[in-house]
């Protein structure tokens, strides 16, 4: 394809999700207002949420998106960690590069210039109410660091190929003259963009940003399996086309249907009637609160000669030559409130729903009390485990092993490591993975130190019956496995070759002490056998 057609795909794609805009409208509306631009233009100082009359919905998607980051991206932790695929344990060597590379990413991810805690903050909240968010992972102009955006879903569009992975992908990009000047330079643009220049900066024009697999466009990519293109939108031409390594656009996906590119967010597709239902029951149940503080009244005609001053510090003027034997001139309407209670209950009941939609009973550990035991305890993290996975595993999965990914090839591929040359050679071309911490693998790995303290106690009732079941479990390992579970520092402890070698040592120490006690015995028995036998000699004469 040619850039005219792969702006042509775009503008389709674009167009074809227009019903889905609607949607995400309707959610925005609903719990993320801020965010809710899908088909409409809010100008700066609109009240996002003035179509609303009680903010719970709100509050629950942002405990949520807030959820996304403290669990998985927690900034006081090391939250990733490199190790080679499918390689369980690295030797001393290899495990220092790694760590080297670690601290190096670590530190150009959060540097400030990057705004990877911006980029990810929105990106959390966008997952959070639309089951997707859009981030670009790409040098910054200069060159000198990374730079993380999360682009508004309304710009973006996407294909998935044929392996069901995100293929192509555009989005749209308005900026003003002077920006796209800076961005791409003088002699890309368009005549009519670089007059602009000098008469008016500011003028914004259409850009269209695709990137697509190599071999959807030219097969001149140098091997690269990436092309980032960059049209003029509004004059139909081309700024530029760029092989990359990198797929540019980090999309995580959380619950996905057949055939369908787009995903959803299963809390949002569960809460929505709920949060259209309280904001009728709010509605409903404050206009019955303002009704019995400020009921409406009975005005009897021709009695009452002003408007009614039902307001504090009111007067209302009454008819002198009314008789009120006949009745009162001015008085309340009787209303039955019986139902208001039970209005109330209704409310309550609708904000749990919200809540259990957005996961909110499921993603806090379990409390243990002193009147607990280890059973008990293990069984309620297990449970904890299994509601809070489906959660996680997608955030993990598509999310941050992505975004880990393609940074590390980012800096990777423009020598922040140094030359792979002076690397292990267990490290050169090998697959690179990303391992992670997490409240939901401390939960998983804490298991272990409950799983040993339950065994303790199998075992001391086993061996009651039979003391030679204790050789079955290999207590170092089991030991050493629930000292990682709990979070034991590695440098705490000693690796399996010194604690072997120090076992070797005191099993010689003991044996050598054996031969000692042995030889000193065998001493003192001849010491004693002889002055047992000058004894018996010096006796002898004696008895003659």
């Amino acid at each position: 394809m040619d850039y005219k057609e792969l702006r042509t795909l775009g503008d389709k794609l674009l167009s074809l999700k227009a019903p889905l805009n609607s949607l995400w409208q309707e959610i925005g509306d609903n719990f993320y207002p801020e965010r809710a631009i899908f088909t409409l233009q809010r100008s700066l100082g609109t009240d996002f949420a003035s179509n609303l009359l009680t903010s719970y919905p709100i509050l629950c998607r942002r405990d949520l998106g807030n959820q996304f980051g403290s669990m998985l991206r927690p900034v006081a932790k090391t939250w990733f960690h490199l190790a080679r695929r499918h390689i369980k344990e690295e030797d001393n060597e290899t495990k220092q590069w790694l760590q080297a590379f670690e601290e190096t990413q670590r530190r150009a991810m959060y540097d400030p210039k990057s705004l990877f805690t911006r980029a990810t903050k929105e990106g959390d909240h966008d997952f959070a109410a639309f089951g997707q968010c859009a981030i670009s992972v790409e040098l910054n102009r200069k060159g000198d660091t990374l730079l993380y955006r999360c682009w508004h879903l309304k710009d973006m569009a996407w294909q998935e190929n044929e392996d069901g992975g995100i293929g192509f992908k555009t989005r749209k990009w308005k900026a003003d003259a002077r920006t796209l000047a800076r961005t791409f330079g003088k002699e890309k643009l368009h005549s009519n963009i670089v007059k602009m220049l000098d008469t008016d900066p500011f003028t914004q024009f259409n850009t269209m940003h695709i990137v697509c697999e190599s071999d959807m466009y030219s097969d001149k990519a140098g091997g690269k399996p990436w092309w980032s293109i960059w049209i003029d939108w509004d004059h139909n031409t081309l700024i530029s086309a760029t092989p990359i390594w990198t797929e540019y656009y980090v999309i995580p996906r959380w619950q996905t249907v057949s055939n369908v590119q787009y995903s959803y967010s299963p809390a949002t597709v569960a809460a929505l009637p709920d949060a259209r239902l309280i904001q009728a029951m709010t509605w409903t149940l404050l206009e019955a609160g303002e009704r019995a503080t400020w009921p409406p009244m009975v005005a009897t005609i021709d009695a009452v000669k002003s408007d009614i001053g039902n307001y504090a510090g009111g007067i209302t003027w009454v008819d002198p030559e009314y008789d009120e034997r006949l009745g009162e001139a001015l008085r309340p309407l009787q209303q039955d409130f019986r139902g208001f209670q039970f209005g109330t209950a209704m409310n309550e009941d609708c904000r749990k729903l919200i809540y259990k939609a957005f996961f909110l009973d499921t993603l806090n550990m379990p409390q243990r009390g002193p009147e607990m035991t280890a059973y008990e305890v293990g069984q309620r993290v297990q449970q904890y485990i299994r509601d809070a996975l489906p959660i996680f595993e997608p955030l993990e999965m598509d999310y941050n092993a992505k975004l880990c990914d393609m940074t590390f090839e980012l800096l990777w591929r423009n020598g922040a490591f140094g030359s792979p040359l002076s690397w292990p050679k267990k490290l050169r071309g090998a697959d690179i993975e990303f391992r992670f911490e997490s409240p939901l693998h401390d939960a998983i790995e804490q298991q272990k130190g409950q799983t040993l303290m339950q065994g303790e106690g199998l075992m001391a009732a086993a061996m009651k019956v039979d003391p030679s079941v204790a050789n079955i479990v290999d207590a170092k390992v089991a030991l050493r496995d629930a000292l990682n579970g709990i979070g034991v520092p590695a440098r705490w402890m000693r690796n399996e070759s010194d604690v072997q070698a120090l076992d070797n040592q005191q099993q010689q120490e003991a044996q050598l002490a054996k031969v000692l006690a042995a030889t000193q015995q065998g001493a003192a028995a001849a010491k004693d056998f002889g002055a047992a036998n000058q004894s018996f000699a010096q006796a002898q004469p004696a008895a003659a």
